[in-house]
């Protein structure tokens, strides 16, 4: 896959979907990457081709529940994203799902608790011998393209010592979060500390921090010099930031993803979470239409609630089923 001049939806936690994937991809998204996944997860699923939505799905042996759902459409520009922190976990993990994607990520940026207390996310930031581990293990057993992204260290002399060490592992491209573990996302990103490691490789190198328009891909472009631009809580916001002809109303967008949520029969926490986010940056979960999304119990009360409900009819009798999700 190739990593230069690319507008790229970054991981994000319960959000990042197929349906929220391709309806990126659809407004102009070039790579979008799946939501983390943890390996210890990934290693309790069995893959299953899904005949009945075109889908192949990564499903947890004894629920029964989808851990990770794609399609063929988006084979080509689909990174899988995955928490580690051991190298032979992380393998296995990720030869389950390589023929499936185009690359497979580790996660060094997610500075949550639950990844942190793992070892995971940005635990490995302090570990260069087990981030050399890893991305070493996974680039001499994989034929899949294998990326990883970080975050900001303390100071900017070893984000690029960092940075260099990762390169030597032979990976094909370095997403960079322009802020530290302890940053807010109120906090502005540091573009400037991007260059430096921009200017230290020779791999491409992805930027991510504070990308909320469509000319904002130029701005950090031209401010980093990185070969391409990540952007997340913009896409969140408004997916169709990636259209080089302007944003579409924020309604609009709505409507889009559920309607891409009812094709893709995608999981129905995930989908209230993904439209929770959308609705909280523009108004409030005490609104009408936020608490109506809380009480919704299936994706056809979705479908309602959005005008949707002959869409959803239509989906389900042509699978010759009806239900919703």
């Amino acid at each position: 896959m190739e990593y230069r001049n690319k507008l790229v939806l970054a991981p994000m936690v319960r959000v990042g979907t197929l349906p929220l994937r391709l309806l990126a991809a659809d407004y102009g998204a070039d790579i979008t990457y799946g939501e983390e996944i943890i390996d210890h997860k990934m290693l309790k699923c069995e893959r299953q081709v899904n005949d009945f939505l075109g889908t192949i799905d990564l499903v947890e042996k004894g629920t029964g529940s989808v851990v990770f759902r794609t399609c063929a459409e988006e084979r080509s520009r689909v990174v899988f994203q995955m928490g580690t922190s051991d190298a032979v976990r992380a393998l296995s993990a990720a030869q389950m799902v390589c023929k499936d994607v185009a690359a497979v990520d580790i996660n060094m940026g997610c500075p949550k608790s639950f990844s942190i207390s793992g070892g995971m996310g940005a635990a490995l930031l302090s570990k260069p011998e087990l981030i050399h581990d890893i991305l070493t293990t996974l680039r001499r057993n994989l034929d899949t393209p294998v990326t990883c992204k970080i975050r900001l260290l303390k100071c900017p002399q070893d984000t690029v010592e960092l940075a260099r060490r990762i390169e030597k592992t032979g990976i094909s491209a370095l997403a960079v979060h322009g802020r530290k573990v302890p940053d807010r996302p109120r906090d502005p990103a540091k573009w400037n500390e991007i260059a430096d490691v921009v200017a230290a490789l020779s791999i491409p190198v992805i930027a991510n921090g504070d990308v909320f328009e469509y000319d904002d891909f130029q701005r950090i472009k031209d401010a980093t010099g990185a070969s391409s631009v990540m952007v997340a809580r913009g896409a969140l916001w408004n997916v169709s930031m990636f259209s080089p002809k302007g944003k579409i109303p924020w309604e609009n967008v709505k409507r889009e993803y559920v309607r891409k949520s009812i094709l893709w029969d995608n999981d129905l926490k995930s989908t209230k979470h993904t439209l929770k986010e959308m609705i909280m940056h523009h108004s409030c979960l005490e609104l009408p239409e936020g608490k109506a999304v809380i009480r919704s119990e299936n994706l056809e009360h979705l479908a309602q609630l959005y005008g949707e409900e002959n869409y959803f009819q239509q989906v389900t009798k042509n699978r010759g089923v009806f239900g919703g999700g």
